[in-house]
């Protein structure tokens, strides 16, 4: 937590950057603290992720096309997959980590962040209020977890060591600074939902993980398929992926006609790089919210309600971590427990695999 003031300048604002709390009522106390020396347009909370070039781009890419924000609702897409991984583990962060888990760390912040950008409403104008409201409406749509929720949609992991490539990955509990009987997580994977007009009945599937084959974040629009009956069989599944790091960019992927006789359909791609846009060098997240703070332009940064409508929505999860049938181990180099993708072969579905060619080359498909 850091505060900048300049009284001859007239002004004094608080850049406060990760931990927003510990959950719910910590996360209130905090708020309650500062408060009573900050009014809210002074506070500036960073969540780097919103920095990101890319994660802005959600709404450009959204509201500036009429091609694509008539088809973004429930009556057009069939789900939602959200995605942060990372190849690497805890590292040097370990005694950090183990009193964090993944649900702290990614899942309440950066990603219930994205899946609202994604969700979200067009604000009537661009400014700070305008466009905090609408996010807030998002988080404050989304389903409550039941306890039945939670026992049938949510999978929590913690990695096992494995030989990757050749090299040795040990497990989580033997990393440095981590507990030999360590219960925290260092995978989750949710299905949700948002109960509002727009997205009643769509399930948003989100994981984030350490220790997975691959560093990647990027959002999967799933659409329906078509209803004729003849075109639509044996369709490819209209896809449009919006990656946000590495490799940033868009990729759509969609049927054509097969060459020859008959009108057999086959998958094919379009795709966008966003490095493409410019030549110029682009500030990076952290740069860009310090100068936005400087220049006191809230919009990218969280807002006392935002905060609190996240942690309010995690918190029965915080609560059954302590369940000690709430924890499923997986090896290093996969893409977590087996029970995650068990839990979207219920609903007849499977995560994107975003890197097919990954044991021959680092390279990752966009």
């Amino acid at each position: 937590m850091q505060g900048l003031s300049d009284e001859t300048q007239g002004w004094k604002r608080l850049i406060v950057e990760k931990p927003f709390g510990y959950d719910l009522a910590s996360a209130r106390l905090l708020d309650e603290q500062i408060h009573a020396h900050f009014q809210e347009h002074q506070i500036y909370r960073i969540d780097h992720y919103l920095g990101k070039e890319t994660v802005q781009n959600l709404l450009v890419f959204r509201f500036s096309n009429g091609m694509f924000e008539p088809l973004w609702n429930r009556n057009y897409i069939e789900y939602v997959e959200i995605t942060g991984a990372e190849h690497l583990g805890v590292e040097e962060r370990g005694g950090y980590y183990d009193g964090a888990g993944a649900m702290r760390d990614m899942f309440q912040n950066h990603l219930l962040q994205v899946l609202s950008m994604v969700a979200m409403e067009p604000p009537a104008v661009i400014n700070a209020d305008s466009m905090r409201d609408e996010v807030v409406k998002v988080m404050q749509s989304f389903q409550p977890l039941s306890e039945k929720n939670i026992e049938e949609n949510l999978i929590l992991g913690q990695y096992t060591e494995s030989t990757v490539r050749g090299k040795h990955m040990p497990s989580y509990r033997d990393e440095h600074g981590v507990a030999d009987d360590s219960r925290t997580e260092t995978y989750v994977g949710l299905k949700m939902f948002i109960d509002n007009w727009r997205w009643n009945g769509v399930p948003f599937y989100v994981r984030s993980g350490k220790r997975l084959p691959t560093r990647v974040t990027e959002v999967v629009i799933h659409f329906k398929k078509t209803p004729h009956p003849v075109f639509g069989k044996d369709a490819p599944a209209n896809k449009l992926i919006l990656r946000i790091q590495p490799d940033e960019g868009i990729l759509m992927k969609f049927g054509l006609k097969k060459p020859g006789a008959g009108f057999e359909s086959q998958e094919v791609s379009m795709n966008f790089h966003y490095g493409d846009l410019a030549e110029t060098n682009m500030l990076t997240a952290y740069e860009r919210l310090l100068l936005d703070s400087i220049k006191g332009d809230a919009t990218l940064f969280a807002r006392t309600d935002a905060v609190e409508a996240c942690w309010q929505f995690v918190q029965p999860i915080l609560d059954y971590k302590a369940d000690p049938k709430a924890l499923y181990g997986y090896a290093c180099g996969t893409w977590g427990p087996k029970e995650a993708d068990e839990m979207l072969a219920r609903d007849g579905r499977e995560w994107r695999f975003p890197c097919k060619n990954l044991a021959d080359t680092d390279y990752c498909e966009l």
